[in-house]
């Protein structure tokens, strides 16, 4: 469970308390106020048997005052055939047909109370009652609470979550620059070497591939410099590009590992910036090697569509768990015993933020493996 269990989660669970809480003295405050207000409407219906029946002027005097008092309870009375006889508080002001309105409100109040008899000896009448003003506003003031806490968390998480987004992009653009720096030192001196090599062997085999590698760093390192900077996205042929990245990997793959590129057109022009796209490409390649156990397949399908263009790497590793696939994509999330899990977030960002596109996890199954999807608008 402590992989659900986050801030986000936490600051639901304590949401979900404060309304719970709200929710329980609320309703105890309008029980008690329906009580009370139930004891008033008793009282009315004796005020009006008082009334009826009393010979005493003072008795009447005080009914009479009971029932002016009531200004915030609305009420019908009927007599025992349920004809309204007589009504108060309910507003008719601006109604078109005021008979019409008290007649619903009697019906309503059916449904909420049962009556409340007043016998007057040679007749019954009832008093039907509704809800005050404030007791309607007390019953539902939780769901509005509720509403102002949902909003109020929805602009917390999108506000931290903006702020995470914000201090993520420093600290991959500043780590980024970093390490192009520090590589541009070696780099020139092991070109120096390399000139040296060349020098006693011009045509030795080892000072050709070691050119190849330099070279392949000096990308890598350019590639570092980039991020952070907005890319000039130029029209490539995307399959040339692939095949290039195959022929790469593939010379630096393991012998019983076959990556192979499938493809129905020779050509499928896209915008892209051709150094940070193979730096995605091979971050994806890599993990599927990683993936596998020295031996397996790697199979990359180029699917073209009217509007976008489908690159499909799948390899037939260990998969991931259903659990971790929503996590791959989260700077430092990693499953390997070394590495800083930055490849995947880094590449997803490459690939929406630099090329307006999307990368995701299309499909995994632990023991088969996965499939990772880039989607390139064309």
């Amino acid at each position: 469970m402590r992989q659900y269990l986050n801030w986000k989660t936490y600051l639901a669970l304590i949401a979900v308390f404060i309304v719970g809480a709200s929710l329980y003295y609320t309703n105890q405050l309008a029980g008690k106020l329906a009580d009370e207000e139930k004891k008033k409407v008793e009282e009315l219906a004796a005020a009006l048997k008082t009334l009826v029946t009393s010979k005493n002027d003072q008795e009447t005097a005080f009914a009479s005052t009971i029932i002016t008092q009531n200004t915030t309870i609305p009420l019908i009375v009927t007599d025992e055939k349920i004809r309204i006889i007589d009504s108060k508080n309910i507003d008719t002001v601006h109604a078109i047909s005021p008979g019409r309105v008290v007649v619903e409100k009697l019906e309503e109040f059916k449904r909420l109370h049962p009556p409340i008899p007043a016998d007057y000896g040679t007749g019954k009448n009832y008093v039907y009652y509704g809800e005050s003003y404030l007791l309607t506003q007390l019953r539902y003031f939780p769901y509005v609470q509720l509403g102002i806490i949902m909003l109020f968390l929805a602009v917390v998480v999108i506000a931290l979550s903006a702020a995470n987004r914000s201090l993520q992009n420093q600290v991959w653009v500043g780590l980024s620059k970093e390490t192009a720096h520090q590589l541009g030192t070696p780099l020139s001196s092991i070109e120096g070497w390399l000139e040296l090599l060349r020098e006693e062997d011009p045509n030795s085999e080892a000072a050709i591939e070691m050119q190849k590698d330099l070279d392949r760093l000096k990308l890598v390192a350019d590639r570092f410099s980039k991020v952070g900077s907005a890319p000039q996205l130029e029209e490539e042929n995307l399959v040339l590009r692939l095949e290039g990245i195959v022929e790469y990997m593939q010379k630096r793959a393991p012998k019983k590992v076959i990556i192979s590129l499938h493809n129905t057109e020779a050509e499928i022009p896209v915008n892209i910036s051709g150094p940070i796209f193979d730096w995605v490409m091979e971050n994806l390649i890599r993990n599927a090697l990683d993936a596998m156990a020295g031996e397996g397949k790697i199979d990359i399908t180029v699917t073209n569509t009217p509007q976008q263009v489908w690159v499909d790497v799948q390899d037939n590793g260990k998969g991931i768990p259903g659990h971790q696939v929503k996590r791959v994509f989260t700077p430092g999330f990693t499953t390997k015993k070394r590495g800083w899990g930055l490849g995947l977030s880094l590449s997803r960002r490459i690939i929406e933020k630099y090329h307006h596109g999307s990368l995701f996890v299309k499909q995994s199954e632990v023991g088969r493996g996965t499939t990772f999807r880039i989607i390139l608008r064309r």
